[in-house]
C-alpha cells in the first residue's frame, strides 16, 4: 500500500529499539531538566536563532512528553541523548513555524473550488497587494485634496464603469453585501422574494437567515417552481420596503416552471415607488458564452433592465479576491454606506489592492484569457489537458508500481462548487485503481492520504473506485512531477 513518506520521528513518538539491542528504560527522575536540555550546545543555537520563549515553550513540552514514556516505563535510554533531544527539540521548533494554510495541486476537476481558496489571484494583482503592504499607501488619503479620503473610491470608479452604475461599495463577501443592503434600506419592514429563489449557500448560510439577521420580514410569493407578477402585486403593502429577486446560481428547478424577469420585477417595483435589489452571487463580468462557457447573466445587464442594487461576489466567477460587490443607484449605495454595519464589514488595503488589479484587467477583455487564472483555466484546450495527463502518467505509473494501474482518461470537470455547480467542463486527467480488487475502497483512501502529504498537496477525487486526478487547473505539470520520487520512496504495499 502506498503510504505518506514517514517523518522523522519526534521525542513524544520515538520508536522502541529492536528487540535485538536491548536498552533499559528510563526513570521520570533520570530525564534532563529544563535549564539542562536548553544549556545544550544544539539548543543554545536554537535559541539563538529562534529566540528564548519559542525554544524554551517546545522543550517544556518535549520532556513532559518523554515523561509520560518514562512514567509508562517506555523510554529507552538513547532516547535522552543529548544529541537525540537536540534533533527532536529542533523538529518540534520547525513543526510550530509551518504555517497552517499551504499551496496544493488542485486537481479536483472543480476550477472554483470553495475548500481550496476559489479564484486564483492574476499575477497583476499579486503584484500590486506586495506593494501596498510593504509601504504606506493612501488607504484613506486624498492625494488631490490632501484629505481625509474614502477607501471606496479605490474601486469605485472601476465598478462604475465596468457596470454602469451611478456608484458602487465593497465588504468582505457576498453574504455580507446581502446583509449590508438590506439592513440599511429594509430594517424593520418587509422584503418580497420567490420561495424559488430562496437559496442556502455553502455552510448551512440561508437567504430567510441573513434576511432575519438585517432585521427584515421576508415575505415568500409564489410557489417553488413558479411564481407570477401577480404574486408580487398581491403582496406589497405598506409594511414593504422593497423587491428582491435572488439569481439562484448553485442550483437550477426544471419543467414546470416559470419567474418573473428582472425587467417586469423593477416595472412592477417602480410602479409602487420601491427600489428592486438583485443578488447575483457569482457575478460574472463578461459574457462566459463568448469562450464557450454557461452563460451567466452580468450586473450591468441587471442595471439597465432596471434593478436598483445589484450585489455580486469578487472570487468567483469575476477571478479576484473574496469580496462582496454592491453598484447601483446614488441615493441607494450612500445609504447603503452610511449604514453602521458597512464599518464592520469594511475591507482591508490587502483585499482592495487585489480588487483593484483584478478590475483594472477588465479595462482590456481582449486580454483576460491571457491575464486572469480563473478564465485562462476555465477556457484551456483539452489537447493541452490531454497532453498534461500523458507527461504525468508514466512517472506516476512509476512511482505507483505493478500493484497500480494509472490509465488516461476522460473526465467532465466542473465550473465552480458554488458558481454553476451543475455545468460540466470536458478534461481529462488521471484514473488510479488498485490491480487487486480486494481492500480497494482502503488503498484508495491511503493513496489519496499520500497524496495529500506530499510537500505539495494533491488533492483529487474519489469516484467508481478510482482515485482521479483531473489536470485542467495543472498548468505546469513540473510541479507534480517534482514531487513524485517522494512517493516512490514509500511505494510499498
Amino acid at each position: 500500500m502506498v503510504l505518506p513518506k514517514e517523518s522523522v520521528v519526534h521525542g513524544s513518538q520515538a520508536s522502541h529499539p529492536s528487540r535485538a539491542t536491548p536498552q533499559t528504560d528510563v526513570q521520570p527522575h533520570e530525564l534532563p531538566g529544563l535549564d539542562r536540555l536548553l544549556h545544550l550546545p544544539g539548543c543554545v543555537a536554537l535559541v539563538a536563532e529562534h529566540g528564548h520563549r519559542l525554544v524554551t515553550d517546545e522543550a517544556r513540552a518535549l520532556l513532559a512528553a518523554l515523561r509520560k514514556q518514562a512514567v509508562a516505563q517506555q523510554l529507552p535510554a538513547s532516547q535522552i541523548a543529548p544529541d537525540v533531544l537536540t534533533t527532536a527539540l529542533a523538529q518540534r521548533v520547525l513543526a510550530r513555524l509551518q504555517p497552517a494554510m499551504r499551496t496544493v495541486l488542485n486537481l479536483t476537476g472543480t476550477v472554483l473550488h470553495t475548500n481550496l481558496g476559489r479564484a486564483l489571484l492574476p499575477e497583476a494583482a499579486i503584484v500590486h497587494v506586495q506593494a501596498m503592504m510593504a509601504q504606506p499607501n493612501n488607504l484613506e488619503y486624498d492625494l488631490a485634496s490632501g484629505q481625509r479620503g474614502d477607501r471606496d473610491s479605490i474601486v469605485e470608479s472601476l465598478l462604475c464603469q465596468l457596470t454602469g452604475a451611478e456608484a458602487a461599495t465593497v465588504v468582505n463577501n457576498n453574504a455580507a453585501a446581502v446583509l449590508l443592503s438590506l439592513a440599511a434600506l429594509a430594517k424593520d419592514r418587509e422584503v418580497i422574494v420567490s420561495r424559488g429563489e430562496l437559496v442556502e449557500i455553502g455552510g448551512a448560510f440561508r437567504l430567510p437567515d441573513v434576511m432575519e439577521s438585517a432585521g427584515t420580514r421576508l415575505v415568500e410569493v409564489g410557489t417553488t417552481n413558479r411564481t407570477h407578477a401577480r404574486d408580487y402585486e398581491h403582496a406589497i403593502c405598506e409594511r414593504t420596503a422593497l423587491l428582491m429577486k435572488v439569481h439562484t446560481s448553485n442550483y437550477v428547478v426544471q419543467g414546470f416552471t416559470a419567474s418573473v424577469d428582472e425587467t417586469a420585477l423593477a416595472t412592477i417595483a417602480h410602479a409602487h415607488n420601491l427600489p428592486m435589489i438583485t443578488d447575483l452571487g457569482s457575478g460574472a463580468l463578461v459574457d462566459l458564452a463568448a469562450w464557450g462557457l454557461p452563460r451567466e447573466p452580468l450586473p450591468q445587464e441587471m442595471l439597465r433592465a432596471g434593478c436598483d442594487v445589484v450585489t455580486f461576489s469578487g472570487d468567483k466567477l469575476l477571478g479576484g479576491p473574496q469580496a462582496g460587490l454592491i453598484v447601483g443607484r446614488r441615493d441607494l449605495i450612500d445609504r447603503i454606506r452610511r449604514h453602521p454595519l458597512k464599518r464592520a464589514l469594511r475591507v482591508s488595503k490587502l483585499l482592495l489592492a487585489a480588487l483593484e488589479a483584478t478590475l483594472r484587467l477588465y479595462l482590456r477583455p481582449e486580454r483576460l484569457t491571457q491575464d486572469l487564472p480563473t478564465l485562462r483555466l476555465l477556457t484551456r484546450a483539452l489537447a493541452d489537458i490531454e497532453a498534461t495527463a500523458s507527461a504525468v502518467q508514466p512517472a506516476l505509473q512509476a512511482a505507483l508500481g505493478p500493484l497500480w494501474r494509472v490509465e488516461p482518461v476522460a473526465l467532465q470537470g466542473q465550473i465552480g462548487s458554488g458558481s454553476l455547480p451543475i455545468e460540466r467542463l470536458p478534461s481529462a486527467g488521471l484514473a488510479m485503481a488498485p490491480v487487486q480488487a480486494k481492500g480497494n475502497g482502503r488503498a484508495l483512501d491511503q493513496l489519496a492520504e499520500a497524496l495529500r502529504h506530499l510537500p505539495m498537496p494533491v488533492i483529487g477525487r474519489i469516484a467508481d473506485d478510482r482515485l482521479l486526478l483531473d489536470m485542467r487547473c495543472l498548468e505546469d505539470a513540473s510541479l507534480f512531477l517534482g514531487q513524485i520520487g517522494h512517493l516512490r520512496l514509500c511505494s510499498k504495499r
